[in-house]
């Protein structure tokens, strides 16, 4: 968030800017703490085709309290090369307090994978992708499942990037959504929050329940298994006994991974029938995600056709899969993306009540929190006796 700009820059293209900012860093669990920071960020282009954007703490100037986390001069020089590319070289200088994160965390949060270069360079090559995707107008005809309409996968691709947003400001407890905590235990955290007048959320009380979880199997393992509609009935209870199929898929980045893709659960559940899921799978060099959630047909097929996304009401759910090599018996290290073991974190979005102003029955939690140690144990099954 911008407070105050000091200086716009030179003819309005940022050379010289200069603005105050807060930010927030999340990782995608609720046993690490959100890190919080008061900065200037200047932005100046040395010559042609080279740009530094830096960023350093102002907090010793407002007098905070206590401050678990200051920015030393951070920040990123580009390049622009003759290609259409550019060279980004990344760094980040912190000072952090990091005593309140959970043991099964701390040797990831101690590297580049959980808050440093590597994760901003890994988030901005992959927002990098999401554009091209969606500005693609040479896809192949023919393909099966492919959608060619480009409205369609524009506001598809649109649709998919905010139910990503939605879920991860739900796994963890930022204070710059209106979540409100109501547990916070070893195991879950269970928050809620009130929808009302939002056409992107379903009206009444929503839950959010977030845990993370060690698996011992590599993370491309556990990103294959939980990203495939195979073995989506091996865990997922809204598809139980069902037949999950693929009607349409976006490719959305150079691994075949990389896709937003709309699924048709035949159910023989009848009030389950032809439940539509709308999911986008993400990889890169620090984490994995799988997240989803259930859509409606007739606000779908709009959206196929290039209709507004913004009305479509969805809650998500979904996985965020980190590295971690070392598991229970600490001390090993962390290694590549593709070896060791995995930390899993999942998160649910629930509607328990159409009423916004409703009050949360202790049911209501008790139940939220049944499906999600289910579902854990569900996928520790899958993933364990699975080959992806």
């Amino acid at each position: 968030m911008t407070l105050d700009v000091l200086s716009t820059g030179i003819a309005g293209n940022y050379n010289g800017a200069l603005q105050v900012m807060t930010a927030e860093f999340q990782l995608p669990s609720p046993l690490v703490p959100t890190r919080e920071n008061y900065f200037a960020r200047y932005c100046k282009q040395h010559h042609d085709g080279i740009w530094a954007v830096v960023d350093v703490s102002l907090d010793n100037l407002r007098h905070a309290p206590f401050t678990r986390c200051r920015r030393r001069p951070s920040g990123c020089l580009i390049q622009e090369l003759p290609n259409g590319y550019s060279k980004v070289i990344w760094v980040e200088n912190v000072e952090v307090d990091d005593r309140g994160v959970s043991d099964i965390y701390k040797t990831l949060v101690n590297t580049s994978l959980a808050f440093g270069a590597k994760r901003w360079v890994a988030t901005l090559d992959r927002q990098c992708e999401r554009l091209a995707s969606a500005m693609a107008n040479n896809i192949p005809a023919g393909d099966l499942g492919v959608l060619n309409c480009s409205d369609g996968r524009k506001s598809i691709l649109k649709l998919a990037e905010r139910m990503v947003n939605s879920f991860c400001t739900g796994v963890g407890a930022s204070t710059a959504h209106a979540w409100t905590t109501l547990t916070g235990s070893d195991e879950i955290r269970v928050m809620t929050r009130k929808s009302i007048d939002d056409p992107g959320r379903p009206p009444g009380i929503v839950l959010s329940a977030a845990t993370s979880f060690w698996v011992a199997v590599p993370p491309r393992k556990a990103f294959n298994i939980l990203r495939s509609e195979k073995f989506r009935s091996e865990w997922d209870i809204l598809s139980n006994g069902g037949v999950v199929d693929e009607m349409a898929h976006i490719a959305n980045g150079r691994d075949p991974g990389n896709c937003v893709s709309l699924l048709r659960v035949n159910s023989a559940n009848a009030s389950q029938s032809n439940m539509l899921i709308l999911q986008e799978s993400s990889n890169d060099a620090t984490g994995s995600y799988v997240i989803y959630a259930p859509v409606d047909f007739a606000a779908m097929n709009i959206v196929l056709t290039g209709g507004d996304p913004d009305y479509v009401a969805l809650l998500p759910s979904g996985f965020a899969i980190l590295p971690d090599r070392e598991g229970p018996n600490r001390g090993i290290g962390i290694t590549e993306i593709g070896s060791g073991g995995s930390l899993v974190t999942l998160a649910f979005q629930i509607l328990v009540d159409s009423a916004p102003n409703s009050k949360i029955s202790v049911g209501s939690v008790a139940t939220v929190n049944s499906l999600i140690k289910c579902t854990l144990e569900r996928i520790r099954t899958a993933v364990m006796c699975n080959d992806a």
